[in-house]
């Protein structure tokens, strides 16, 4: 359905769509013929996406091979033990990219789709604005057709890695008539132009992962719009449900052949290192569960009845959610979309945050406030107390989910002013 650059599977290839041994057996042929450790990392991922293995799951018409989803996580697993570098990070591959192949035209996944696979350009999301969070089909960000060009002028908020990147997931209204959701369009807003100022915005922890996007007759080419005008509402929620998935901040891990230096490995490493400079305090934001149970038997508390009930119900209530997190993975590996169970592990992940707040509170005491103690993780449950309040609300607040919850699970009736 891309209608793109479409791999052809060799004649006499013994790979069955659903068989995991014969995906596994295409791939390692593949990668002893190709995996080539000298080449650079760019080149590596355009040999990548151009043989189908980047995303094997996708249409062979968006760089893919039209296997099922399972086959991604083989892919990957087989990559890692040769040693060789998978997919780019950060939200063009996971929210910008998927978004593309579902509602793209043809013409827009040929300008910015293989790009973003081999990691060449890097996105931001452009949503929330300073009056429009929670409420996001509220946005007044504005987008007038000028010619071949859209002309944007507003604010967005809240925009992780804007201040580097190439394009930005940009929500703007083109029709004021009719109720909110509707007439709001989704661009694709090259970000190194002229009119657009990025400002970081600086945390009550310290650190700045976000910043502010003004744009002060910013211009569009015609042809980069996301789905079709006035319908961005209906694509952005794909987007959500991409974000909302069961997932991790997790450190890729690459194997070193002792004998053979990788230069695309080593390129990779740089990159993984520059990426997670910005997510350095989400493992605080989610609580550091990790540390409550040492952190109580460092500080003499881990006998008191109180804290011991605590401690055992947010442990609790963490597994649980990991099972829930492995049911939706499950779902996916069957092919299923993301969808509202999405809202559920984010509801969730804000429930486990807010107990680890209050454990650590009730284990640390006034100690909780000391960023420089005697204490070891001292530092590290300070910035946890001042962070954990942004789980609640990155991604969509709490209501928010329950309101997906109710409507897409329980089945009740929207909000009347929706």
């Amino acid at each position: 359905r891309c209608g793109l650059h479409k791999f052809e599977i060799p004649r006499g290839s013994t790979m069955s769509p659903m068989s995991r041994e014969s995906v596994q057996q295409e791939v390692q042929e593949w990668l002893n013929t190709n995996w080539d450790p000298q080449l650079s990392l760019q080149a590596w991922r355009e040999r990548l996406v151009d043989s189908g293995w980047a995303v094997p799951s996708w249409s062979s018409k968006c760089f893919g091979r039209d296997l099922p989803v399972w086959a991604d996580q083989i892919v990957a697993e087989e990559l890692r033990l040769a040693g060789a570098v998978g997919n780019p990070l950060g939200s063009g591959m996971s929210l910008a990219a998927p978004t593309i192949v579902e509602h793209g035209s043809d013409e827009l996944k040929r300008l910015v789709l293989r790009q973003t696979l081999t990691g060449e350009k890097t996105w931001c999301q452009l949503f929330s604005e300073p009056g429009a969070g929670s409420d996001l089909a509220s946005l007044s960000t504005s987008a007038v057709l000028d010619g071949d060009e859209w002309v944007i002028n507003g604010q967005k908020v809240w925009n992780t890695s804007a201040h580097h990147a190439d394009y930005g997931m940009l929500l703007a209204r083109t029709n004021r008539d009719g109720s909110k959701h509707h007439g709001i369009s989704y661009f694709v807003l090259p970000m190194h132009q002229p009119g657009i100022e990025v400002r970081p915005i600086k945390q009550m922890n310290y650190h700045s992962s976000f910043n502010e996007v003004f744009m002060t007759d910013a211009r569009i080419p015609v042809n980069m719009i996301i789905g079709t005008l006035d319908d961005g509402w209906r694509v952005a929620r794909a987007t959500l449900a991409h974000e909302r998935t069961f997932s991790t901040m997790r450190r890729p891990k690459f194997v070193h052949n002792n004998a053979i230096e990788s230069r695309a490995v080593r390129e990779a490493e740089h990159e993984a290192e520059e990426h997670f400079k910005t997510y350095v305090w989400y493992p605080q934001r989610a609580g550091r569960v990790d540390l409550v149970v040492e952190r109580a038997q460092l500080l003499g508390v881990s006998n008191d009845p109180m804290i011991r009930q605590n401690i055992a119900a947010l442990l609790s209530f963490q597994r649980m959610n990991e099972w829930t997190a492995l049911r939706a993975r499950a779902a996916r590996a069957l092919g299923r979309p993301p969808g509202p169970e999405g809202s559920i592990g984010k509801l969730a992940a804000s429930e486990v945050s807010r107990m680890a707040h209050r454990v650590h509170t009730l284990i640390s005491g006034a100690h909780g406030m000391l960023q420089n103690g005697d204490h070891a993780h001292d530092a590290t449950i300070a910035e946890v107390l001042v962070s954990t309040p942004a789980q609640s609300i990155a991604g969509g607040t709490d209501q928010i989910q329950r309101s997906i919850i109710g409507e897409k699970i329980l089945g009740l009736p929207r909000d009347a002013s929706n």
